[in-house]
């Protein structure tokens, strides 16, 4: 291994704040970074770097941690243009949603389920992210979601089995029977797979009471409960997330003064998903209430072929900006640290001794460029583990 210090950095966001300004975000203007191998090792301003084997010049670019995208569901097949189209237009649209994602998924071969999830993991890279986690969901049969699992297990760590995405049409008439498989024979093929369970509670899909039993019966195999929460309707899922200590409750856009608070007082973190609602035209969540109140906030791209199809976590940060109230401070610090606390990492989402080197240069001088420049590409490169990626 050889060391690497990166210089000439206008702005380099550690959220470390006993880092520079000790500002939640540990801002070091004019600053440097120190790279050993796959790890960071010091950073502070570039005259006080000390020497090392490389040196590489950012030329007056902001550095930011590389983003973590602790929400996405990335194993499918198909897309659904005609219903976002019929959505987006105004019309009425009557085919099957999760349901069409589900057929074409069960239809297409392990290559290409492959293959598509690469695609946009490289999409993504190129972006800035440089950690993700991602969730099956679009087979509900014991066989394509252990398949999915495993696609997804050769790419990331951070893998999640959402059996209880729906009930599966399989089961229409039998919801019970596919609680039943999704605790049982699916969760025995599925967890070897997979760190976490995560299910969809929410009217039409899962109530609470079905919702616990599914996220109890993958606590008691070794995975850690996420759930799909408050999305569409005020719920139980905030408040079940907490009592079982997930590591994230996320949507959260209907919530009760007591969701709020019980969030606040927990570890679980409020993963915010603006890519959701501007693909549905619904109401956003209130990023700042969560925050004011002191819940801890995350950002993510819920990257899917129905109602959040967008790979860009500099988009979803824009929209944060704009439409939930955020700071551009606070979204940057969401969609890196954010991300990191969702996953119950502290390895990543940091630019601080012994974080591991994954970073994003900014064709800007400022991470506030992200929200206030939207749509324009603005990572140039990207280091994953110490090395160039993009």
């Amino acid at each position: 291994m050889s060391s690497t210090v990166i210089t000439n950095i206008a702005t380099l966001v550690t959220n470390d704040p006993s880092l520079g300004d000790c500002s939640p975000l540990g801002l070091i203007r004019d600053a440097a970074l120190v790279v050993d191998g796959d790890r960071v090792v010091w950073a502070g301003e570039s005259s006080k770097a000390p020497a090392t084997d490389n040196r590489v010049d950012a030329r007056g670019r902001a550095v930011i941690p590389g983003f973590v995208d602790s929400h996405s569901h990335l194993v499918f097949a198909g897309d659904r243009t005609e219903e976002f189209n019929a959505r987006m237009s105004g019309r009425p649209y009557s085919a099957g949603g999760i349901r069409t994602t589900v057929a074409a998924t069960r239809a297409a071969s392990d290559a290409e389920l492959e293959a598509n999830l690469t695609r946009h993991l490289a999409e993504a890279l190129r972006q800035g992210t440089t950690t993700f986690e991602t969730k099956s969901g679009y087979g509900l049969t014991v066989e394509d979601e252990a398949r999915a699992l495993r696609v997804a297990a050769a790419h990331t760590d951070e893998v999640t089995y959402l059996g209880a995405h729906i009930v599966s049409p399989d089961y229409a008439d039998d919801p019970a029977g596919y609680v039943a498989l999704v605790t049982g024979e699916m969760l025995d093929a599925c967890a070897p797979h997979a760190r976490w369970i995560d299910v969809f509670c929410e009217k039409g899909a899962f109530d609470g009471d079905q919702a616990r039993a599914i996220l109890t019966a993958g606590k008691a195999r070794g995975l850690h409960p996420r759930v799909h929460a408050n999305q569409l309707s005020y719920g139980p899922g905030v408040q079940l997330a907490v009592e079982l200590d997930a590591a994230s409750a996320d949507h959260c856009t209907h919530l009760t003064d007591a969701d709020v608070d019980a969030l606040a007082g927990s570890r679980t973190v409020a993963t915010l998903l603006p890519g959701a609602e501007f693909s549905t035209r619904a109401e956003w969540p209130d990023a700042r209430r969560l925050i004011d109140a002191g819940v801890t906030v995350a950002l993510s791209t819920d990257c899917n072929p129905g109602s959040s199809y967008t790979s860009s976590v500099p988009f979803c940060i824009a929209l944060a900006v704009r439409d939930m109230g955020m700071t551009p401070d606070e979204a940057v610090w969401s969609a890196t640290a954010g991300g990191a606390a969702a996953l119950r990492r502290d390895d990543i989402g940091r630019l601080a001794p012994g974080a591991r080197a994954d970073l994003a240069f900014l064709d800007a001088p400022s991470h506030v460029h992200l929200a206030y420049r939207p749509g324009v590409p603005l990572v140039g490169e990207v280091w994953r583990s110490g090395a160039k990626a993009v």
